[in-house]
């Protein structure tokens, strides 16, 4: 009996689902569009959307909540820092799936899931994280 289960398991185990989930958005965060299979393209923009609207209001609740599902933190700045604030006026809708046809070998289903207005933001903007600089001990 199927009981309402919402998200797809790819045949992976939880955890290589959850951080191919993760790597997927922290990809689409720094190209700003990937190609993947149709499947995948469906659950990453269930992921992504709600961290983007965390996003939109910078707060550090919210900045450790979406670093929870994405470990990486360029990515997370970025997407406080470039993404968000586009997005400031949106009420969701932040991402666009194109089915671009099929893949020869194995017939899979491939579309491009890219960012709704890219194309206010430049594709290599990415907001760097700037060292910390550690007091040198005299020996």
């Amino acid at each position: 009996m199927r009981k309402r289960i919402s998200a797809r398991k790819f045949g992976k185990s939880t955890a290589h689902r959850k951080a191919m989930m993760s790597n997927m958005a922290s990809s689409l965060i720094e190209h700003k569009r990937i190609k993947t299979t149709h499947q995948k393209a469906l659950e990453l923009r269930k992921f992504i959307e709600p961290m983007i609207t965390k996003a939109k209001e910078k707060s550090v609740h919210n900045r450790r909540e979406v670093m929870k599902k994405i470990h990486n933190s360029d990515a997370v700045k970025t997407l406080f820092d470039v993404i968000a604030p586009v997005y400031s006026d949106r009420p969701g809708g932040y991402t666009r799936i194109i089915k671009l046809g099929t893949r020869t070998n194995d017939a899979a289903k491939i579309s491009l899931i890219e960012f709704v207005d890219k194309a206010q933001f430049k594709v290599d903007e990415v907001a760097p994280i700037e060292p910390e600089e550690v007091p040198k001990e005299d020996a």
